[in-house]
């Protein structure tokens, strides 16, 4: 049986400030998949998430979802439809309690009792933000920041969650307790498009992987064949 195609990217281009940063790219991510984007930074990675999620205009090309065109659909209606992100720094509401912040995440929502059954939910895969709950987001650490905005993308309830590089910027510890998170997520029946710098730790969960370099796609395929790929491990992991 064919597995249903949920985001499919063709022909993608990105510019802005006189900078083509996507120059034609090409992916797709199929029901029940983890795909992991790889690349250094500035290989339009970033640029290319925002492209799909309505926060960067398209040069050319087409983003489809669930078979159709969403090409300059803004982010409010692509969370409607079940596409969310995470976006790169995170982007919490700094002056919101971790719950008022989940809260958030649900605002598409009108299910009272299903989304406090969410929240629950969120905090068992978070224990540290049901400790936390009434404090301010701003004064948490980067870690525990991440968890809350990985949280509050989950309770808009997505059929495909797009990660933008969650591991930057925090210790090992937390980079291992991330990535866990992630493999629950998606082992949840959640869709997940993994954008990282992390090649290793990206490819080690994936079923498949794309590496981007200077805004086009260069290599595609099975992510532990990937992982195993001399050129792949000469160029991202060191070796």
């Amino acid at each position: 049986m064919t597995t249903k195609t949920l985001l499919k990217v063709t022909g993608l281009q990105v510019a802005y400030g006189g900078i083509q940063a996507v120059k034609g790219v090409d992916f797709e991510v199929r029901e029940g998949e983890l795909v992991s984007l790889i690349g250094s930074n500035g290989a339009g990675k970033t640029t290319t998430m925002k492209a799909i999620t309505g926060t960067l205009p398209i040069k050319a090309g087409d983003i489809e979802y669930l078979g159709k065109s969403i090409k300059g659909q803004g982010p409010w209606d692509l969370v409607k439809q079940g596409l969310a992100m995470v976006p790169e720094g995170r982007g919490v509401f700094t002056r919101m309690t971790i719950l008022e912040n989940l809260q958030m995440g649900a605002y598409i929502r009108d299910d009272k009792a299903e989304i406090l059954a969410d929240i629950e939910k969120v905090f068992t895969i978070f224990p540290r933000l049901k400790e936390r709950r009434d404090q301010l987001a701003g004064t948490m650490s980067g870690g525990e920041q991440q968890m809350l905005a990985m949280g509050r993308a989950l309770m808009s309830r997505p059929k495909v969650l797009l990660l933008d590089e969650p591991s930057m910027g925090l210790s090992p510890i937390m980079v291992d307790k991330i990535f866990e998170v992630v493999k629950d997520v998606y082992a949840q029946g959640v869709t997940v498009l993994l954008v990282e710098q992390n090649a290793s730790r990206a490819l080690g969960i994936a079923n498949r992987g794309y590496v981007m370099e200077s805004g086009i796609v260069t290599m595609s395929g099975d992510a532990k064949e990937m992982l195993n790929d001399p050129k792949v491990r000469a160029a991202y992991l060191g070796e």
